[in-house]
């Protein structure tokens, strides 16, 4: 794989108060694919948070801007916006991010450009007066002459942003791009073995006009953040976290549920009855896309397949079976898993296999002669099958609906009678961030969706659970604390709160008043 990070940026360091900043300790990131050092970065303590907090404490409640103080600032992130996007179109800046992430989360070239893809094109959508137009409120006619109630998308000041690994371009940067926009000044940490990403973007929208003092940056642990977080709880107005549901509700907690939240996914996926076998090749295709691109290692993987037994009796099985043993580590189809070890992924498929009637559909086995080192894990794309009825079995549903970040999935099957206890299972699920139906029958479409809650869902014969976010919703849904990314109303929902003023200048009617009083 063509390395794309060059001598002098192997050494990562802190941005606070618009100035780069080291640390006594740094951290050495190693290479997923053989190990090797790659790059320094900030090992961030305790004892040398305190500038970050007071950086934060700089911003008021009311924002670096809001749609009375500073409304320049629209226009001058919105041109950020303009000539970041521009950037992103030149081949070479292109290919040099798409590189960059492959480096540090090893995916298919296409998976990877993808990413830079998706952001560009967000940061076209929000060029020009496009930010300006997010903080767009309304008025409501007064109670009398002289006053009217004006509603405004105010932000909340000072913010925290913690990132994933899975993504390194696409979520932090369309996250942080929405705090900027409603007025927020972010903090923001990525996950430390893909933190070069954000790094390198920074200071692509510095040379872009973004000033250095808007936006913080900390490499630090988890630990350290978590601190972090407890010590300036009066400080941070807003935390979003886009990770594990142990982390978020951890978070939660120490922020006293000032937190915006995308967490986990058991993504579900069902094939309706409407069987083609035209349309068997391409839905296998995607159910393969789906499952184990990026290796399984996307929140909105499918994690369980709900397959009606015309798709299997037509084949589906062995489709999957055979695209899934056509990836490889050669072109980075199948690749590290960088949160589960191989004797942690395959522990848990042992445990599936022991549920009666469960049997391995496919994979199963580590990936040989590669040199990833024992810290990650690495397997054949895997499945395994388990009948419905045991997975609805209380002393087995825990065990069938763990989310597994890699290229792991549960595939079931079900007769039209069982369609309720399919839904039954959908129902029962704790997260609800993407899912699939697959049918071009509306009536059993709306069957599914109506009885349904996942956040962002694709329905028809195309619909998949993976997608592009810069053209719609895409956050959990039925979750009070979710987080939304990608479109106006995240931006709007997830970094801005409401706030109403009443203008009253009307004529004092004092003859009224005495009537009142």
């Amino acid at each position: 794989m063509l390395e794309a990070l060059q001598d002098d940026q192997k050494h990562l360091c802190n941005i606070v108060g618009g100035e780069y900043v080291n640390t006594a300790k740094t951290a050495v990131l190693v290479n997923p694919l053989d190990g090797r050092p790659l790059l320094e970065y900030p090992d961030t303590q305790v004892d040398e948070i305190a500038p970050f907090l007071a950086s934060l404490a700089k911003c008021p409640k009311s924002g670096l801007h809001n749609p009375i103080k500073n409304v320049e600032r629209y226009k001058m992130l919105g041109e950020v916006s303009f000539k970041a996007a521009m950037a992103l179109e030149d081949p070479a800046v292109e290919g040099y991010f798409t590189r960059l992430i492959q480096s540090v989360m090893p995916k298919s070239y296409a998976q990877a450009r993808g990413e830079v893809v998706v952001t560009k094109q967000f940061l076209k959508n929000f060029s020009g007066d496009q930010v300006r137009f997010l903080a767009t409120g309304k008025t409501t006619p007064g109670d009398h002459f002289g006053q009217q109630p004006q509603d405004y998308q105010w932000p909340y000041g000072p913010v925290v942003i913690i990132a994933p690994f899975n993504f390194p371009m696409e979520i932090p940067v369309l996250q942080l791009m929405g705090a900027l926009y409603m007025g927020n000044k972010p903090l923001i940490k990525s996950a430390t073995t893909v933190s070069v990403v954000l790094d390198q973007f920074l200071a692509l929208l510095h040379e872009c006009g973004l000033p250095m003092e808007d936006v913080d940056l900390i490499h630090c642990r988890g630990s350290v953040m978590n601190e972090l977080l407890k010590q300036g709880k009066d400080i941070i107005r807003l935390v979003q976290f886009t990770g594990s549901s142990k982390v978020a509700e951890e978070i939660s907690q120490i922020m006293r549920g000032k937190v915006r939240i995308e967490d986990a996914g058991f993504d579900w996926k069902i094939l309706g009855p409407d069987f083609k076998a035209e349309n068997l090749d391409y839905v296998a295709w995607q159910c393969d896309q789906d499952a184990y691109a990026a290796s399984g290692q996307k929140c909105s993987a499918t994690s369980i397949l709900f397959a009606h037994d015309n798709w299997v009796n037509g084949g589906l099985f062995a489709k999957l079976k055979s695209l899934a043993y056509s990836r490889n580590l050669h072109d980075l189809t199948v690749g590290p898993v960088l949160t589960w070890k191989t004797k942690e992924m395959l522990g848990h498929m042992n445990k599936l296999l022991e549920i009666p009637g469960a049997w391995l559909l496919f994979g199963g086995k580590p990936l040989i002669n590669h040199t990833i080192p024992d810290c990650y894990g690495a397997i054949e794309p895997t499945a395994v099958y388990v009948p419905l009825k045991q997975i609805l079995l209380p002393q087995y549903w825990d065990i069938a609906t763990t989310e597994v970040f890699g290229p792991f999935q549960v595939v079931t099957s079900y007769e039209n009678r069982d369609i309720e206890h399919v839904l039954e299972a959908c129902e029962q699920m704790e997260n609800h961030l993407t899912a699939a139906v697959v049918s071009d029958d509306p009536v059993f479409i709306n069957k599914v969706l109506g009885a349904t809650v996942n956040g962002t869902t694709y329905a028809g014969i195309r619909a998949r659970t993976t997608g592009a976010p810069q053209n719609h919703w895409f956050g959990p849904c039925g979750d009070p604390c979710g987080a939304g990314i990608g479109t106006p109303q995240a931006i709007i929902n997830t970094w801005s709160a409401p706030r109403c003023i009443i203008r009253d200048v009307g004529p004092i009617d004092y003859s009224a008043q005495l009537v009142q009083s």
